[in-house]
């Protein structure tokens, strides 16, 4: 996931659902990026300037609907008595479909994540990108492929598989020089494979250890029995091996391999995305058989526990309709529950769908 909360996500994508089908005919639409910590007046100084210009625009309706939209984004931004924490994103502009019309509307979010760039833009629709960005899959992997010859190390960020570092060992061929005996040679070939295995440990350790934190796990990959002996031999630094989560067979150490490898390594990114709310709703159902009085589901049980600040866990459908599912989360957030979205691909989110798709986890049992 990005690294939001479900409530922010949730919040987020309800936000962005309200302006992204916004259009207008004309550049008119008014988009403001505010950066955490940065002075408000001097961001209500530079609209009132570009109220000024806006004058010169030869379209009388253009020339309203931008001044109108700047006006009420001003009268907006002076509600505030400072920037917020994380920034603030505004966006102002007519948005009546029909020609002539005026409905002047201004819309404004603190983001889940600090805003470090500033943005104003007048355009035929709303600037999104940059909160869109913020929904985006940031989890990382740690990616090796590696054999006796080879060895490549990657990560693997939301859907995007980025090649760090390649390497290739002095181990020889399989074939023996003459004049060489077989155990002779069978030394030299063992000692440049741990080398080769050394080699790549160290090369973990620098790319690994300083993310190590924001690494949801580490999967090495390769052929036949080269990665085994990697992974249990003393190679590689305890607090990178701990993050080990998977060992796979594949046929290439290239960086073909990494591509491979994650392929082949589906299940367990999957499982890896979906482990807590499997958890969450397992304990859900494990507590709805043993003690009920610790759950609550149906819409309406739902929202009066919430209003009643007894729920620890939110669970919700990915079916709940999006207005549904933020208004619940908002009233999660006042009271410091956690908020899952689960997935109904997994047996268990099919449970809750067929439930109704509104559960909770209570704090302490209500009779």
């Amino acid at each position: 996931m990005s690294g939001l909360s479900a409530a922010d996500r949730i919040r987020l994508q309800a936000f962005l659902d309200q302006l992204r089908d916004k259009r207008r005919r004309h550049t008119e639409l008014v988009s403001v990026y505010i950066p955490a910590g940065y002075d408000l007046n001097k961001i209500i100084q530079h609209l009132q300037e570009e109220y000024g210009t806006a004058s010169n625009i030869k379209s009388s309706t253009t020339r309203k609907n931008v001044q109108d939209a700047l006006e009420r984004m001003i009268q907006h931004l002076k509600l505030f008595k400072r920037t917020p924490e994380h920034g603030l994103a505004v966006f102002s502009g007519n948005i009546a479909e029909q020609e002539g019309v005026s409905d002047v509307e201004v819309y404004s979010i603190e983001p889940p994540i600090p805003l470090k760039t500033r943005i104003y833009r007048c355009d035929k629709q709303f600037v999104l990108q940059p909160l869109e960005e913020m929904l985006e899959d940031k989890t990382m992997y740690g990616l090796v492929v590696i054999d006796r010859r080879d060895a490549v190390i990657g990560l693997l960020k939301g859907k995007t598989i980025i090649p760090l570092v390649k390497t290739h060992s002095e181990v020889p061929g399989k074939f023996r020089a003459g004049g060489q005996s077989a155990q002779r040679f069978a030394r030299l070939r063992e000692g440049a494979a741990k080398d080769h295995y050394r080699k790549v440990a160290e090369y973990m350790k620098e790319q690994f250890m300083p993310i190590l934190q924001d690494l949801r796990g580490i999967i090495i990959g390769g052929p036949g029995h080269t990665k085994y002996e990697f992974v249990e031999g003393n190679h590689i630094t305890d607090q990178v091996k701990q993050k080990i989560i998977a060992v796979k067979d594949i046929t290439y150490t290239d960086e073909f391999g990494l591509q491979e490898l994650v392929d082949k390594a589906q299940d367990v990114l999957a499982s890896e995305a979906i482990a807590e709310e499997k958890k969450a709703l397992n304990e859900f159902f494990r507590l709805l058989a043993k003690d009920p009085g610790r759950t609550a589901y149906g819409k309406r049980e739902v929202e009066q526990r919430l209003q009643e600040g007894v729920v620890d866990t939110l669970l919700l459908s990915e079916h709940v309709p999006q207005d549904e599912a933020k208004r619940l989360a908002e009233i999660a957030e006042q009271y410091g529950s956690r908020v899952i979205v689960a997935s109904s691909e997994t047996r268990e989110g099919a449970q809750l769908h067929q439930l109704g798709g509104y559960a909770a986890i209570l704090r302490y049992r209500v009779e």
